[in-house]
């Protein structure tokens, strides 16, 4: 199993052999997708959803009985600029919330059959306002990097990373801005209900946190420690560890994005794993997405957060996998192919 780190060079070292998807098992799940009683490709994109699984965990037969979802919060200190519709203390307010069941990830997790799990990341000391210069030092990256590395469950079947934070939609704007360029004023969005007032001064916010640490704005990592938040580092960290252990992941919403384009910057086949479990309201994620080279299982309008439209999508991956492996070939039906 491997183990966690105590460096940001330790955490790339983990990643520098990364295994591939089993071609075999794509092949053997595509004969016997080919012999089910349908008209070829009748069940469209699922699947594509079969294929994929079935590479990852190298099955002919994939499962996803054993999800895994898990929610990370923190708190940002550039949220005292004015950037959010509500106030830090939700945050912390929304934590009891996951961890007394109330919230509609834990309805999703509970209908999906899947562990969820919370992790509250020093919600008692924000980050450090990035106008100010970089959010993290070097060690709180790392920790948060290590949390969500050592949350993930090598045994999960498929894996959904969500997050709570007040002012992290600005965060996220701010990795994408300074990942891919643009003005801010491209990449921030509404997150919780802005005004137009209050949307331009996210986007005055994120040029003034780019050119405060412009100098640290040179590797995907640095950009994190510089722009990022806890909770964005921790899903970065899982979605890395999930890598690892060949576990696909369902990508949530924007803020998730902007986790994973941090390691897809880092290198693209760090994603590979990767599929959208939905595109969000939030205005820039479709462009996001389009960037990670992602099409959205599910474009319902959601844009709640906390891994639900990804947690709504690991019921799309279960009804795939469940017409693949419940289907009667032609044979058993004793139905003639044509």
């Amino acid at each position: 199993m491997p183990k966690a780190f105590s460096t940001l060079d330790a955490f790339r070292d983990q990643l520098a052999t990364l295994p591939v998807p089993d071609q075999g098992a794509i092949t053997a799940a595509a004969a016997r997708n080919g012999q089910l009683t349908k008209p070829p490709g009748a069940l469209g994109r699922l699947e594509d959803v079969t294929l994929w699984m079935a590479g990852w965990q190298g099955r002919a037969v994939p499962r996803a009985d054993r999800p895994q979802v898990l929610i990370f919060a923190g708190n940002h200190g550039v949220a005292a600029r004015g950037v959010s519709a509500f106030p830090p203390e939700v945050t912390v307010q929304m934590v009891a919330n996951f961890q007394q069941g109330g919230a509609a990830i834990n309805q999703l997790s509970r209908l999906f059959g899947a562990q969820m799990a919370v992790h509250a990341l020093d919600l008692d000391r924000p980050t450090a306002d990035f106008t100010q210069g970089p959010a993290m030092t070097e060690e709180e990256l790392v920790a948060a990097l290590a949390c969500g590395w050592e949350a993930v469950d090598p045994g999960a079947e498929l894996l959904v990373t969500g997050e709570m934070g007040i002012g992290n939609t600005t965060a996220a704007a701010a990795l994408a801005t300074a990942l891919l360029g643009g003005d801010a004023a491209d990449w921030a969005g509404r997150g919780t209900g802005l005004d137009d007032a209050g949307l331009a001064r996210k986007a005055e916010v994120i040029r003034t946190g780019l050119a405060a640490n412009a100098a640290a704005l040179d590797d995907p990592l640095h950009v994190l420690q510089a722009l990022g938040g806890r909770e964005i580092a921790a899903m970065a960290g899982a979605i890395a560890r999930a890598r690892v252990e060949r576990v696909p992941v369902l990508l949530d919403g924007f803020i998730c994005c902007a986790a994973a384009l941090v390691l897809h910057r880092l290198s693209p086949d760090l994603t590979a794993h990767c599929l959208a479990g939905h595109q969000s309201a939030e205005a820039a994620h479709g462009r996001l997405l389009d960037v990670l080279g992602q099409k959205p299982l599910l474009t319902l309008g959601l844009r709640l957060g906390e891994g639900s439209g990804a947690a709504l999508a690991i019921g799309v991956v279960q009804a795939a996998l469940a017409c693949h492996g419940g289907m009667a070939t032609f044979a058993e039906a004793g139905v003639s192919a044509g």
